[in-house]
């Protein structure tokens, strides 16, 4: 008998599961993340599971949520972006300000035009001045030309010129998107870049354990298409692993419900993720991952994901009252569970004013030598204060100012972590959940309500009715969780934009769908069923404590398969390695056809010629890819998306072609190797 070995390292758990060769489970374990040092929750949750069983592992692979996670959280390591050709219009237009310092995005002379014609020559000088200038400050590059999908020779040599320079990771947007659509390849690229430190660290840390248990297996990271990639691919090119987890998880839960078509809810700690699948497959984004308020160009799982997990921070919105997420925090029934020392000074805090800083304990989140390096002194002894146990806030701002702006500064660049009240502390106070510990999720609790009523004036519960503001904030959770499964069925009518139009449309369709059902007295004008057809699956370690009232308040059939929990590790070790290749042809003019690949375009006579060059260019690429990410013997197939225009003179006329090729292969394991 021989295994394969699934892991998904998330945001708050590590989950590991062993699975046979009749693809069933034999062994399900969890152990709690260590964001600061990944390899401690890894080796806690490969070393639950049975030694004999580890001895006969053929294949491991993992999903993760931290690349998804630090898109949504707005985290990741600091890099520089090269823009040649770029207008400040278009910096403006592609988000990158909003996740990176000005000095960090420099734009470049260079670039091409629409047909691949040097638009400007590209400035080599003012180029490494920048590289020499900033790559002490950053942990990778990216770069993106215009039009650099049509010519790729600037883009080359700057990944050229960086790698000469400094030997660091550097990314090119054609590398990673061949579509038009220069601002939003520009942030794929930067997003890509802020990635791989994440990623590296989270593959050394498994290989680690897998050699301390001596496991000789290959390793494969699952991609947001749910397909698998090997190690240096998924290294290279990080932003593939966006949605890993979701992906994963819509494999895990197809697998366990046995269900063709399903609404998949995947809860964590810091997201809710949800997909459709029909007919047995999960539904891809033509457009791109939606991820938060970001669509990087990955192809992946249509997933709807919103900062919403066990380990939301329940806070004051506004006029909208209460608001869960989208930051993380460490939920304090958590906290208390790890550190029960932190439980008398809850009751202190309980005893005293209720400030902004209550309920906040600082913790170490994330190893990042490049920003480790920009600290200053004050900052540097703040971060040894983290190095072995939780830090009170309130009491390091009553001791030392200039720390406790330290640690906030720290925070602020995702190296530490606040803890705070949450919808899993909330869960703990209703005897929903009994996992951590309770006192402290009461604790919290109590002070929140002191903080919510004394600092911003909100709440009507009475002072010592703990419950029902737990209630509000478990039906908030509830509500927040329809509301996204409404928006995933309106979603296939096109209603896919953010707007206060779409959320008003949002809104109304809630309330008829729930309204269908809410009198049996008189029959309502309007009936509305949603998911009729498409029972939901709910799965992620926080989705029992709430999905059996969404399904109840929507009227839908809920699926809590066994395993549910450990989902994503399952569907890591299901999946297949999947790559594709594709290139464009063009009429720039009549009877001239333009093929777009690599630094030059070419030009032919006949489009049959170009589409016969194309064809074995994109076949030879999507195979050489494919077995690059650990397939064995892939199998090609062809696809064609033509695009024709009806003249009034001439008749219908050919415009652009893109030719794309899909490379499919089981994914390498022991015995297939064994003669390498």
């Amino acid at each position: 008998m021989s295994f394969r070995l699934g892991i998904d390292t998330g945001g708050t758990f590590t989950d590991a599961v062993l699975v046979d060769d009749d693809k069933q489970i034999v062994n399900a374990e969890k152990s709690l993340t260590t964001r600061f040092d990944l390899s401690v929750g890894i080796g806690d949750v490969i070393g639950k599971l049975p030694a004999a069983a580890l001895e006969q592992v053929t294949m491991v692979s993992m999903s993760t949520t931290l690349t998804t996670n630090s898109v949504v959280e707005d985290l990741g390591a600091p890099v520089c972006v090269l823009l040649p050709g770029y207008s400040s219009e278009q910096i403006k237009q592609s988000g990158l300000l909003e996740i990176l310092p000005a000095q960090l995005v420099v734009r470049l002379a260079g670039g091409f035009d629409a047909v691949g014609r040097e638009h400007e020559a590209l400035d080599e000088a003012a180029a490494q001045e920048a590289i020499e200038r900033l790559k002490g400050q950053v942990s990778a590059f990216a770069i993106s030309s215009m039009f650099g999908t049509r010519n790729s020779s600037h883009e080359n040599r700057l990944k050229q010129l960086v790698t000469e320079l400094t030997g660091m990771p550097v990314i090119c947007g054609h590398e990673l998107a061949s579509s038009l659509g220069a601002p939003r390849r520009a942030l794929t690229a930067a997003l890509n870049a802020r990635m791989v430190p994440p990623i590296k660290e989270l593959i050394a840390s498994v290989q680690k354990i897998l050699a301390r248990h001596e496991i000789d297996a290959p390793l494969m990271l699952v991609k947001g298409d749910g397909s698998l990639a090997s190690l240096d691919n998924a290294i290279e090119k990080p932003i593939g692993t966006v949605l890993s987890g979701p992906a994963a998880s819509v494999i895990g839960a197809c697998q366990l419900s046995g269900l063709e078509n399903a609404i998949v809810a995947d809860m964590g700690g810091t997201t809710t993720d949800i997909a459709v699948v029909s007919n047995g497959q999960p539904q891809l984004s033509p457009d791109g991952a939606n991820i938060g308020d970001w669509q990087p160009m990955v192809e992946a799982v249509r997933v709807n994901s919103i900062g919403l997990g066990g380990d939301s921070e329940v806070r004051f919105g506004g006029h909208k009252g209460l608001s869960i997420g989208p930051r993380r925090v460490v939920p304090t029934s958590l906290l208390g569970h790890l550190f029960p020392e932190i439980v008398p000074k809850l009751e202190t805090q309980l005893g005293g004013m209720a400030t902004a800083r209550s309920n906040r304990f600082v913790m170490r989140l994330e190893n990042n030598p490049a920003l480790l390096g920009q600290l200053n002194a004050a900052e540097l002894e703040a971060w040894e204060m983290l190095s072995d146990k939780p830090v009170e806030l309130d009491s390091i701002v009553q001791e030392n100012r200039t720390h406790a702006r330290a640690l906030a500064k720290l925070k602020r660049l995702g190296l530490a972590i606040y803890s705070g009240f949450t919808p899993s502390d909330a869960v703990h106070v209703l005897g929903i959940n009994s996992h951590w510990n309770r006192d402290a999720a009461e604790l919290s609790a109590r002070i929140w309500m002191r903080q919510m009523r004394f600092l911003y004036g909100y709440g009507k519960w009475d002072s010592d009715d703990i419950e029902a503001a737990c209630r509000q904030v478990y039906d908030l959770v509830i509500a927040d969780i329809r509301r996204l499964l409404i928006e995933v069925g309106l979603n296939e009518f096109g209603l896919t934009q953010k707007s206060s139009k779409t959320d008003a449309v949002v809104e109304t369709i809630t309330r008829m769908v729930l309204g269908s059902h809410a009198s049996a007295e008189r029959k309502p004008l309007f009936q509305l069923d949603f998911g009729s057809d498409y029972p939901v699956v709910a799965v992620g370690a926080p989705a029992s404590s709430y999905y059996r009232d969404v399904a109840d308040s929507l009227f839908v059939d809920l699926h809590l398969p066994q395993h549910a929990d450990v989902a994503n590790a399952f569907g890591a070790v299901m999946g297949s390695v999947i790559q594709r290749a594709q290139v464009t042809i063009t009429q720039p003019q009549h009877g001239q056809f333009r093929l777009f690949h690599g630094d030059q375009p070419r030009n032919y006579e006949s489009l049959e010629a170009a589409r016969a060059e194309a064809q074995a260019i994109v076949t030879e690429l999507a195979q050489q890819k494919a077995v690059a990410a650990g397939a064995i013997d892939p199998s090609v197939t062809l696809a064609f998306d033509d695009v024709h225009v009806q003249d009034e003179v001439d008749g219908e006329l050919f415009l652009e072609s893109t030719v794309i090729a899909t490379a499919v292969g089981a994914a390498c394991d022991w015995h297939a190797r064994g003669a390498a």
